[in-house]
């Protein structure tokens, strides 16, 4: 899908016929939403400008994320879409950059660019050029990171009160082991979930802190001082960004190790309690076993109290490893 924004208009316009249409002059940024061959024909016919590929903007080296051809500057990001979701992912965004105008490539709808066109544009009066669609999409994408990593630092802070709460809110009554343990298996799926996402995130900060910098510095001669200031602003922003991503990261490895911490109390609980109850029952086996012989010249055999004195050995062989154990403090 093609979408025309004039450099006076808040809406953004679709050519009916690509055929026959021309450029309008004052067509300040060209979005280019999962194109098909007939509209990127369209774009070079009247730019004269080549179109990336989803694969050329899928390239990782910097090399081909930032390049610079005849005039026309080539970047390319990954940016997080799908964040609230279950399955976050990241898709590759081209950006082509010239004097006249900004074209944007991507090939999956992200609610940042329909924010900045509909609410962004909508309230400029002043004439859009390329230099300042560039830099106010630049602002919206460091504004939607700093968006999602605000969720991300709410939920870890939900999370790790969940997970270190103080013994004295618990109720008198202790969890049921298979119910704690359903709980942290629900706990270290959702910090994977947050640790999955701000790494996405750091990607797409970096793919941003690459392209601002490139901009400012090999379109200064043609950029305008606003706009300048506007990117040096943006580029302040993502560092920020990415230091409270590496904040977040690290929160997010303390709470895994944690999570996994408490798994192995909870497992060692479990393999202590099959000790204790394996040790118990030793020595009433034991006692058992030595009167179930049947040899004659057993005494007890002949006692009156000879068959409660077995049972009571049985039960006081079981009562003092149990007694020892809680004086040890073992259970």
């Amino acid at each position: 899908m093609l979408t025309l924004y004039h450099s006076r208009a808040g809406r953004g316009q679709r050519p009916a016929d690509l055929a026959e249409a021309s450029l309008p002059t004052d067509a300040a940024w060209i979005d280019l939403l999962k194109p098909d061959p007939d509209e990127v024909g369209f774009i070079k016919r009247t730019t004269g400008l080549d179109m990336p590929s989803i694969e050329d903007l899928s390239e990782i080296e910097s090399s081909s994320r930032l390049r610079n051809r005849n005039g026309a500057i080539y970047l390319s990001a990954p940016l997080v879409y799908r964040a609230d979701s279950d399955q976050p992912l990241t898709t590759p965004v081209g950006f082509v950059l010239t004097r006249e105008r900004l074209i944007t490539v991507r090939f999956e709808e992200l609610n940042v660019f329909d924010t900045f066109a509909n609410r962004d544009l909508a309230a400029e009066t002043d004439p859009l050029s390329s230099a300042a669609v560039f830099a106010g999409l630049m602002d919206a994408i460091a504004d939607r990171l700093a968006d999602i990593l605000e969720n991300i630092a709410a939920e870890l802070d939900a999370l790790s009160h969940r997970l270190f709460r103080s013994p004295a809110t618990e109720p008198a009554a202790r969890r049921p082991p298979a119910r704690e343990s359903a709980d942290l298996r629900i706990i270290l799926r959702r910090i994977g979930h947050s640790g999955d996402l701000a790494s996405k995130i750091r990607d797409s900060l970096l793919g941003v802190g690459r392209i601002v910098p490139y901009v400012s510095s090999l379109a200064a001669d043609w950029l305008p001082q606003e706009i300048k200031l506007r990117l040096d602003t943006v580029r302040q922003d993502v560092l920020s960004l990415s230091d409270y991503d590496a904040h977040i990261v690290n929160k997010v490895q303390l709470l895994l190790d944690a999570t996994l911490g408490l798994i192995n109390v909870e497992q060692n609980n479990i393999i202590k309690v099959l000790t204790i109850v394996s040790v118990v029952g030793i020595p009433p086996t034991l006692v058992a076993s030595m009167y179930g012989m049947n040899f004659k010249g057993m005494p007890e055999y002949d006692w009156s109290w000879g068959y409660p004195y077995g049972l009571a050995m049985i039960a006081l062989s079981a009562i003092l490893p149990l007694v020892w154990f809680k004086w040890r403090g073992w259970v």
